[in-house]
């Protein structure tokens, strides 16, 4: 196995890991796609087009004969990118068959109900922090713990489980980890969603799986469900715990801007889709041609990968001018954070609330909110593809 780097369309800046390594920005000026090493710890070493500039990531996203498809293999072992149900490995029919599945959960009307239920959980988790400090790692006392109480509400998964899927997540998405742990973790991880959805085979409850089952039960494997939840279950608190410790971080490194958040109502809403795109927390993606096709004059070859950089794209002049820095004053611009094209996340705008709802009220609660350690100290996860940190000293 190769020794662990980091992509280079996943570098950061040394010293701002909010913002493109100058790396990176070259690459996004060079003419053309240009070809870079690519490891994976399931598909080994290949090589991929860099895809950089704002308008090349959100043509690919958008070109129907570019996919997702990660060729999952039925007599390999199980992981989470080699298993029916995962939505992000399907393409064309197969991707709307069981997208449009899910797609009911995920109406802004349904999870603007879930807005008092995610705002008693933050206010319980900011009372309790308050109760034991001053002093806390942010992340295990509030970013971490929130979104995965509210996707634990959302698909009908007993809160009690939700520390063995945060460590089998955190395993999932390290890729120093070697292969044969990958492959036992997501061993863990089918045969315990395997056992829930059979418990909702049999009781579906009212959470996002038991209504798939109540609404499309012959229509779907217990294979594609297991698929399902799985993702949902990574997708929905890794995402939104990572944006909610680094959307704080990054405020905390700008004084004025942060009390901006904390004061001004009508900032909240500008705040966060700015954050959303200066962090670009899943800072890249890959994508495979399934035909020869032509990109911006750029020919790419049937077969050929490319690795977009979404972090790249949303840093682009083309997007947002020559100042790419933080300002949550910015009028909101068609950031790529989320994606783009039929794959776009689905449970964006659940991240939205959730952080709509946690950044102010964080904020608010402790108006001296500080780092409780050097900004040196603070360690980034630098090889996952969802940017983050491990933990978070702050006080007050």
């Amino acid at each position: 196995m190769p020794e662990h780097t980091v992509l280079p369309t996943g570098r950061r800046a040394a010293g701002c890991p909010f913002e493109p390594a100058a790396e990176l920005t070259a690459l996004r000026e060079q003419p053309g796609l240009p070809r870079i090493p690519r490891y994976h710890p399931f598909f080994g070493q290949r090589e991929a087009r860099a895809v950089t500039r704002y308008h090349d990531v959100r043509a690919v996203f958008a070109h129907e004969d570019i996919g997702a498809d990660l060729n999952a293999d039925p007599d390999a072992p199980r992981t989470l990118f080699n298993q029916p149900g995962f939505l992000l490995g399907y393409d064309g029919p197969g991707h709307l068959r069981l997208r449009r599945m899910l797609a009911g959960a995920f109406t802004v009307r349904r999870l603007r109900e879930l807005g008092p239920s995610i705002e008693k959980i933050v206010t319980g988790h900011l009372d309790a922090m308050q109760a034991a400090g001053p002093g806390a790692d942010l992340v295990r006392a509030f970013a971490l713990p929130i979104p995965s109480l509210v996707i634990c509400d959302l698909l009908g998964v007993p809160h009690a489980d939700r520390a063995d899927f945060q460590h089998r997540s955190a395993v999932l998405l390290d890729a120093t980890r070697p292969e044969q742990e990958q492959f036992a973790n997501y061993a863990a991880m089918h045969a315990y969603m395997a056992e829930l959805v059979a418990r909702l085979r049999a009781e579906p409850g009212d959470g996002l799986l038991g209504e798939v089952i109540v609404k499309h039960g012959a229509e779907i494997t217990d294979e594609e469900l297991v698929g399902f939840g799985n993702l949902l279950l990574i997708a929905g608190h890794e995402t939104t715990s990572n944006m909610i410790a680094l959307g704080t971080l990054a405020l905390l490194g700008e004084p004025d801007q942060l009390a901006a958040v904390r004061d001004e109502d009508d900032v909240a809403t500008p705040a966060i889709e700015e954050l959303l795109r200066h962090l670009s927390i899943v800072t890249y993606l890959d994508r495979r041609a399934t035909t020869d096709v032509t990109i911006d004059g750029h020919r790419i070859a049937t077969g050929e990968w490319l690795s977009l950089s979404l972090l790249a794209a949303n840093h682009d002049p083309a997007l947002v001018g020559e100042d790419a820095g933080l300002d949550v004053h910015r009028k909101p611009v068609p950031h790529l954070a989320f994606g783009f094209g039929a794959h776009q996340c689905l449970g964006q705008q659940l991240a939205r609330i959730e952080l709509k709802v946690a950044l102010p009220a964080l904020l608010r609660r402790f108006p001296d909110l500080r780092l409780a350690v050097p900004f040196e100290r603070i360690e980034f996860r630098t090889l996952s593809p969802v940017h983050g940190v491990t933990s978070l000293p702050v006080t007050w």
